[in-house]
């Protein structure tokens, strides 16, 4: 069952969007699609540079993989080799690191 709203009639003039470039009210199907036609023809966007270079960054790294397999297989194989070593000062050089950038 439709709902109605009380307080408002079809003959009252509607407020356009923001950044809408027709000031009408739109009736019916026919004067919807002519505004969104006279829409499209006066508004454009134009992107900077920054914001392509942005972007194609933000392509890039979206395609980028998240993990070096290379680097597991790696480290993977040291491990399983019993030829893996920490080096414990470097550990404790990044632990210090990241707890300077905490503050």
């Amino acid at each position: 069952m439709p709902g109605k709203i009380s307080g408002f009639t079809a003959s009252e003039p509607i407020a356009p969007p923001k950044g809408s470039s027709t000031g009408g009210v739109v009736a019916d199907k026919s004067q919807s699609e002519q505004a969104s036609v006279a829409s499209q023809a006066g508004d454009h966007v134009t992107l900077t540079t920054s914001a392509r270079s942005l972007q194609k960054l933000s392509e890039a790294i979206a395609q980028a993989p998240v993990v070096n397999a290379d680097k597991v297989a790696s480290v993977k194989q040291a491990v399983n080799g019993g030829t893996y070593q920490v080096d414990s000062r470097r550990v404790a050089e990044k632990m210090l690191q990241s707890e300077k950038g905490l503050k």
